[in-house]
C-alpha cells in the first residue's frame, strides 16, 4: 500500500475471522485528519468488530492495515493516539467521576492532571456532579464521562461506537459540538450509529456495513441524503421499519 501524507487510516483488503466464520471481509478505505467516517449497518454487520481491529485490541487476519503511516501487521498493537469510546464504560463505579479522570490522567501520564481533569469535567458539563459516585450516574451521564476521559489525552483518532446511546437532547449537541471542533483541531473520527441523523451532521462520508462488507459508500458532499439508492440500502439493511436480515 502506498503511504500518503495525513492518512490516519489506510486499510486494504482488510478481514477478521471469528470462530471459523469471516466477520468483516475484504474492507478497504482510507481517513484523513480532521475528517469523519459514518458508518451505519444492522446488528452483527461487523461494526464493532471493525472498530476492535481498527483500535489494535484484536488483529486482523488477513489484509493490510496502516494507522498513522506505519503498518500494524496482524498483531495487537495498542496505539496512545486513539480513543475508543465504546458499549462497555470501563469506568469505576465505587469512585467519584473525578476521581476516575484523576486515576486515568496520573497513569497516562499528563503533566497537570488536576488541572485537565476539572477542565475536561467542564467541557462535557458534569463539574456539578463530579463528586458523585459513578454508580449513581444515569446511562447518558456515563457517555458524558466516557467523552472526558477521551479529551483528556486528545487522541488524533477517536473511534465512536453509538456515542449518542443514553444521551439527551443537550448532551446530543454537547457531543456534536466536541466532536465538531476536535475535527478541526485535526483529529480523525470514525462513528457508528443506527441513526442517519446521528452521522450526517459530522460525517464527510457515509459507508453501510452489512455481513461484514461496505455494501453501499459515498461522500457526503455528493448529498447522498438525497441520492435514491442510498435510501433503498438504508431500507434493506438499516432501518428499522424492514426486516435487517433479508
Amino acid at each position: 500500500m502506498t503511504q500518503a501524507p495525513g492518512w490516519v487510516i489506510q486499510a486494504e483488503h482488510v478481514g477478521r475471522m471469528m470462530a471459523g466464520k469471516a466477520v468483516l471481509q475484504d474492507v478497504s478505505f482510507s481517513l484523513a485528519r480532521g475528517k469523519c467516517l459514518g458508518i451505519m449497518g444492522p446488528n452483527g454487520a461487523g461494526k464493532t468488530t471493525l472498530l476492535n481491529v481498527l483500535s489494535g485490541l484484536w488483529p486482523l487476519s488477513w489484509g493490510t492495515l496502516r494507522r498513522f503511516g506505519s503498518d500494524v501487521g496482524k498483531s495487537y498493537q495498542s496505539d496512545p493516539r486513539i480513543g475508543y469510546l465504546g458499549h462497555h464504560s470501563m469506568l469505576y463505579p465505587d469512585l467519584t467521576a473525578r476521581e476516575n479522570l484523576l486515576f486515568q490522567a496520573r497513569l497516562w501520564g499528563l503533566s497537570h492532571p488536576t488541572k485537565q481533569v476539572d477542565d475536561v469535567l467542564e467541557q462535557v458539563r458534569l463539574s456539578w456532579f463530579a463528586h458523585e459516585m459513578v454508580r449513581t450516574y444515569s446511562r447518558g451521564m456515563k457517555q458524558r464521562l466516557q467523552m472526558a476521559r477521551l479529551l483528556l489525552i486528545q487522541p488524533e483518532l477517536l473511534l465512536l461506537d453509538e456515542p449518542y446511546t443514553g444521551l439527551d437532547l443537550a448532551g446530543r449537541t454537547l457531543f456534536e459540538r466536541i466532536l465538531t471542533q476536535r475535527k478541526r483541531d485535526g483529529a480523525a473520527i470514525i462513528l457508528i450509529s443506527h441513526q442517519m441523523d446521528d452521522v450526517l451532521p459530522l460525517a464527510d462520508a457515509i459507508v453501510i456495513l452489512a455481513r461484514g462488507q461496505f455494501v453501499w459508500w459515498s461522500s457526503v458532499h455528493s448529498q447522498s441524503q438525497n441520492d435514491p439508492h442510498f435510501f433503498n440500502t438504508y431500507a434493506k439493511w438499516v432501518s428499522d421499519e424492514v426486516h435487517r436480515y433479508p
